[in-house]
C-alpha cells in the first residue's frame, strides 16, 4: 500500500522529509475504524483524545458530529527534545515531565482514544506510562483504538497520519518522519493493555494490525 504513496527510488531521509507535506490520501479498509464510527455516530458529545499526528481532517469530522476533541501529539513531542535529563546514572527520560505537559487530562475524563501507531514510535521509557496514563483518564467504555506495526523495515514501517471518513476506510498519508521503535505482536500488545478488560483484534494486512480495547470497569 505505502509504496503507493511513495517512489521507492527515492525513499531516502531528506526526499520522504520533504514529500510528506503534499503526500497523496491513500485509502485503507480499516475493520477497527468501521466498528468504532458507529459509536461517533450514535452517540453524543464524546470526548475524543486525538493522539497521532494531528490534521484538520480529524478535527474537522469530531467537532461536525458534535464531539470534542483534544490533541497529543505523542511521538511528536516524545522526539522534542526536552524529556532528557541527566540523572545519578546518566541521561533518562522525565517521563513524568513529559506525561503532564503532554496530557494533562486531570480533572477530565474521555471516551475514545485515537492512538494510530504512536506506540510503535515511542521510546521505551515512555510507552507503558502513556498507556497507563491513558487508562487512567478513560471513562467506563471507554475505548483505545490502536494501530501496531508487525514489520520495522520498509514502507510498512513510514510513519504515517490517518485521516478518518464517513465509511469504513481511513486515508493513510505520509507524517512527519520518525524512526520506528519496534513492532508488536497480539501477545505483547495484550501484555501492554493488560488494566483494559476488552480487547478485540483485526485482521492484520500490509505489515500493520489494528486494535480496539475497551476499560470495562
Amino acid at each position: 500500500m505505502l509504496n503507493k504513496i511513495f517512489d521507492r527510488k527515492q525513499n531516502d531521509g531528506a526526499s520522504i522529509a520533504l514529500a510528506y507535506k503534499n503526500s497523496p490520501r491513500v485509502p485503507r479498509h480499516s475493520g477497527g475504524w468501521a466498528a468504532l464510527r458507529k459509536r461517533f455516530e450514535k452517540e453524543p458529545g464524546l470526548r475524543v483524545i486525538e493522539a497521532g499526528p494531528i490534521n484538520a481532517t480529524n478535527i474537522n469530522f469530531i467537532t461536525e458530529l458534535g464531539h470534542s476533541l483534544f490533541l497529543a501529539d505523542l511521538v511528536h513531542e516524545a522526539w522534542s527534545g526536552n524529556w532528557v535529563k541527566e540523572g545519578a546514572e546518566g541521561p533518562e527520560w522525565d517521563v513524568q515531565g513529559y506525561l503532564d505537559h503532554t496530557l494533562p487530562l486531570r480533572g477530565l475524563k474521555f471516551d475514545v482514544v485515537l492512538l494510530w501507531t504512536a506506540l510503535d514510535y515511542l521510546p521505551e521509557a515512555l510507552l507503558s506510562p502513556v498507556v497507563e496514563r491513558l487508562y487512567e483518564f478513560m471513562n467506563p467504555e471507554g475505548q483505545a483504538f490502536a494501530f501496531f506495526h508487525t514489520l520495522t523495515t520498509g514502507d510498512a514501517a513510514l510513519h504515517c497520519r490517518f485521516h478518518l471518513t464517513s465509511d469504513d476506510t481511513v486515508l493513510v498519508q505520509l507524517a512527519e518522519p520518525q524512526q520506528i521503535q519496534r513492532s508488536f505482536t497480539n501477545r505483547s500488545v495484550e501484555r501492554l493493555f493488560s488494566l483494559w478488560g476488552g480487547q478485540k483484534f483485526f485482521l492484520a494486512k500490509d505489515g500493520v494490525s489494528e486494535a480496539l480495547f475497551t476499560r470495562e470497569e
